[in-house]
């Protein structure tokens, strides 16, 4: 039996174009591991650790061996708890609206938690950096309100790039993208769009 987790970063739920196309996707993944696990992170829902001086020090502290004092300690175990949960799962989903031409805060947020030094990947002179989150299959299901398909437009999206970059330098390399796009147009390609995205997300999920 597997564990996929799904990172959620939108918060407007029912009204959620990445959201949406996500739930056919786990459905989809129910229906075909229906003795699998599958649990949702609502980053909207749950507070995540807050990267402030002690959890930062901690940070290199940990890393150099070093003696933590208990403010220290306490933003430690915080990341590393967040760490454990998201490093605790064989697959991920990722629902990732665009906001400002990037990724919301509250992932970014996540991203900044659970990427640390020792867990999520580690560098030495001789390999670099080396991402430890190895073997593990992602989807990603992007939204955005304009299309980003164009040379010109493409120089605007720090959305899917961003994403790519960072699940590269954990580990995570075997990833599958969805885009929902337009959102915020006429009615007709809105709705052809999340059509589209809807069929390819269902085949992705039965694959996953």
């Amino acid at each position: 039996m597997a564990k996929l987790l799904h990172i959620e970063s939108s918060p407007r739920k029912e009204r959620s174009s990445s959201i949406a196309t996500t739930r056919e996707l786990l459905d989809a993944y129910r229906a075909a591991n229906p003795h699998d696990e599958v649990e949702t992170w609502d980053l909207w829902a749950e507070p995540l650790p807050e990267l402030d001086g002690p959890a930062i020090e901690a940070s290199y502290l940990q890393k150099r061996g070093g003696e933590l004092n208990p403010a220290q300690q306490a933003g430690w175990d915080a990341l590393q708890a967040a760490f454990d949960r998201f490093a605790s799962a064989d697959k991920y989903v990722f629902s990732v609206p665009m906001w400002n031409f990037g990724v919301p805060y509250k992932f970014k947020q996540f991203v900044d938690v659970v990427t640390q030094s020792g867990l999520a990947f580690r560098f030495t002179p001789e390999g670099g950096y080396e991402g430890l989150l190895t073997g593990r299959p992602a989807a990603v299901v992007y939204a955005s309100g304009g299309e980003y398909a164009t040379p010109q437009m493409q120089a605007l999206d720090h959305q899917q790039p961003y994403v790519d970059l960072w699940l590269g330098f954990v580990g995570v390399t075997d990833v599958r993208t969805i885009k929902v796009a337009p959102t915020a147009s006429d009615p007709e390609s809105v709705e052809a769009a999340k059509q589209q995205a809807a069929a390819q997300a269902r085949t992705v999920g039965a694959t996953l």
